[in-house]
């Protein structure tokens, strides 16, 4: 189960980042799943970054706004001066942006909204100089099914393999929020290896090919840090998460994103 989990939070090199927005003041990339957005203690054997390799892709200093976990991909934006940063990182802490997610769970789940505080999960390494009395705090998520589907396919104590295309909308931003939200519905994210169910992952590695969580950062809604204009800034679904809903005959229709 360990090789499984590390094949399923690895990165691949990957050279260049794909760029899904860019203007004098903002850019936004596609991040791969499994790649860190910078260094840190939680890996420091990594060699790869999100901020420096878009540093030395565009020749210029980057300034993250917001974050996502390793293993989800998606839409991940950086401002280009510190001024844009704080003016973007205002908003966030504001909660103003919409974001969007896309995400494959276990079993037949439906549409609903979950407000349910969590605990502040504090890292062994990268929390140890911090106060280890975490508390709760308020965390909402929206969630839409867009399609389910059932495979003929026994695992662990279920007859079918049962899955559903969920359209997430965090009101907050938690850490792991919505990889904790799902897994308290009973609906654990296929690949989620710290909130989710390992005969699932299993299965659905060793019979379906994936390698990763399929959790995807999809879109964002922002106001422009200068102009003031309404902006949406869209990253596609990446290869891997596309190929698993084409096996299981799953796909978001009409272009959904």
């Amino acid at each position: 189960m360990a090789e499984i989990d590390q094949q399923l939070n690895e990165a691949k090199p990957v050279a260049p980042l794909e760029i899904v927005y860019q203007d004098d003041y903002l850019v936004a990339i596609n991040k791969p799943s499994g790649l860190l957005v910078h260094r840190s203690w939680l890996d420091k054997a990594a060699t790869q970054f999100a901020m420096q390799m878009l540093r030395d892709q565009l020749g210029q200093y980057v300034y993250p706004i917001h974050r996502l976990d390793r293993p989800t991909s998606g839409l991940l934006l950086f401002a280009l001066s510190s001024e844009v940063a704080n003016i973007m990182s205002e908003q966030f802490a504001a909660r103003q942006p919409q974001k969007t997610y896309y995400a494959v769970v276990r079993g037949w789940c439906g549409d609903g909204e979950l407000d349910y505080p969590l605990k502040e999960e504090l890292d062994k390494i990268a929390d140890k100089h911090a106060s280890q009395e975490a508390s709760y705090k308020e965390a909402i998520t929206q969630y839409k099914c867009l399609q389910q589907v059932e495979l003929p396919y026994p695992v662990g104590r279920y007859q079918s393999a049962r899955y559903s295309l969920m359209q997430l909308m965090p009101k907050t931003g938690r850490k792991h929020q919505l990889r904790r939200h799902l897994a308290h519905l009973r609906h654990p994210i296929i690949g989620d290896t710290s909130h989710g169910d390992g005969k699932q992952n299993a299965f659905a590695k060793q019979t379906l090919g994936n390698q990763r969580l399929l959790l995807h950062a999809a879109k964002l809604v922002c106001s422009h840090p200068i102009t003031g204009e309404a902006m949406t800034m869209v990253a596609p679904l990446p290869d891997d998460f596309q190929q698993f809903l084409t096996r299981c005959e799953m796909s978001l229709s009409g272009g959904a994103i």
